[in-house]
């Protein structure tokens, strides 16, 4: 009888090869279903779900099938090519393979002496990213499960910068209210990492944009200076380099003059935009980057690896060290700076950088700049194709998205969203950009072709509503 949870090679390899058919067959079938969204499983498929109870054992070839089939059905298919909407795309290749890897070996990453290989790959990793943004050399940082979690060890490292006595005290340490400071258009988990560091959410200030997406000079030095006259203490400043809606990209350099002048933590939260440093055109649009204390770069964004693959990249990395220090007997002692465990918030985790150094291995930074640029290019042919149709494109961003409104105005936004997303080919998003509703489509799909673009403009220009 085969045993289940750990076959021999034999059954194992049969299994794998047939699993692997399956999923090749899967990729094929995508670029040409006409639906990208076929909606939720079937009632069927619901039901043997809710009525599995694990009390017996079943064939896992067929409980595989059964499970492929329920994604296929029930999934917005974001590796589809007419996929325009959120920043996950396709994800490459090397980076599936990386997962393969990364299983069979399974190396607890967060411990040097158990993994020195996996750490001492994506040690490098997190350099060479690091040096490609501007960043001195001796920065650091580790992979992360997202932007929300990087986004949480920058606001930790701020605090603890800011005032020594957090990691013990806590908030009471502060001389008063600690406060962080970003834009409107960030991303709003900076609410949610003030509700888990103690500080509160009316911490966060939400910063006024300049009318164009990005974050008001002005606006934040008055607040600053108000926050300061209250008696409040100001920990970070955190710019956005790519917004969710609009992909624009906040001041970096005022923002990074202000937080020294202020002697508070510089952030910039580039999860999406970060990926520019592959280029060395467009990387322009990040100046300012070099001079953040750290930054958020995702993977599983515009670097195409696949999802849960975040990096936090810090010029000072004494302080997530004294921010996640930890003692404890039954873990081995490691090399300073090598064991994640004492660097970050996670104890266990897969080894995640092995994605992008395969995929950055497999292509350089050339392949990469390649694939940053053609994004760009394909958003601007999607764009100018519209606005011969009377669209307006309403967002200025260096970025693969592009904001536009059909001739009729804002309020029929959501009609032609509604016609896209009932065709079935295509998917996007309707985003809020500067209060009013827009048309928001991002190319991040490596396997978007002109094709795509050019069926998707045609079909918006003959939308009747």
């Amino acid at each position: 009888m085969i045993d289940p949870l750990f076959p021999d090679h034999a059954a194992l390899m049969s299994v794998e090869n047939e699993l692997t058919q399956r999923l090749n067959a899967v990729r094929r079938a995508s670029a040409s279903r006409k639906l990208a969204v076929t909606g939720l499983p079937s009632a069927a498929w619901l039901q043997e779900l809710r009525t599995t109870r694990f009390d017996g054992p079943r064939e896992l070839q067929v409980l595989m099938d059964w499970v492929i089939d329920g994604l296929e059905s029930g999934t917005v298919h974001m590796t589809h090519p007419g996929y325009l909407g959120l920043f996950n795309p396709a994800p490459t290749f090397a980076a599936e393979c990386a997962d393969r890897i990364a299983a069979a070996f399974n190396p607890q990453i967060c411990v040097y002496s158990h993994a020195p290989a996996a750490v001492e790959i994506e040690l490098h990793v997190i350099r060479e990213i690091a040096l490609r943004a501007g960043l001195p050399e001796g920065s650091g940082g580790h992979f992360t499960s997202g932007g929300a979690e990087a986004n949480h060890a920058a606001t930790l490292c701020a605090l603890q910068a800011n005032c020594p006595d957090y990691g013990e005290r806590g908030v009471s340490a502060f001389a008063g209210p600690p406060t962080v400071y970003v834009s409107k258009e960030s991303h709003l988990a900076w609410l949610k990492i003030a509700h888990a560091t103690g500080i509160g959410r009316n911490a966060v200030r939400l910063i006024a944009t300049d009318g164009h997406g990005r974050m008001n000079p002005r606006a934040l030095q008055e607040t600053v200076a108000a926050d300061i006259g209250e008696g409040c203490v100001p920990v970070m400043i955190a710019a956005t380099a790519g917004t969710t809606n609009a992909g624009m990209i906040d001041p970096l350099t005022p923002c990074g003059e202000l937080a020294r002048r202020h002697s508070v933590w510089f952030h910039v939260d580039a999860a999406w935009g970060g990926a520019l440093v592959a280029s060395v055109v467009h990387r322009k649009a990040l100046e300012g980057i070099e001079c953040a204390d750290s930054v958020t770069i995702d993977a599983h964004k515009w670097f195409a690896t696949t999802m849960g693959a975040g990096m936090f990249l810090t010029t000072r990395p004494e302080v997530p060290a004294e921010v996640f220090r930890v003692y404890t007997s039954y873990m081995p002692a490691g090399e300073a700076g090598k064991d994640f465990y004492v660097n970050s918030i996670q104890w266990s985790r897969r080894f995640v950088g092995l994605r992008l150094f395969l995929a950055l291995g497999a292509a350089g930074w050339d392949g990469f700049a390649g694939h940053v640029a053609r994004s760009i290019r394909l958003t601007g042919r999607l764009a100018q194709h519209l606005q011969h149709h009377g669209w307006s494109l309403v967002n200025d961003s260096p970025m693969a998205v592009a904001c536009l409104v059909p001739p009729q105005g804002h309020e029929v936004v959501r009609r032609y969203i509604d016609a896209v997303l009932e065709d079935g080919r295509y998917w996007v998003s309707e985003a809020i950009f500067e209060g009013q509703p827009v048309l928001r489509a991002c190319v991040t799909n490596g396997r978007t072709s002109e094709r795509d673009i050019d069926l998707l403009a045609e079909f918006l220009a003959s939308v009747q509503v």
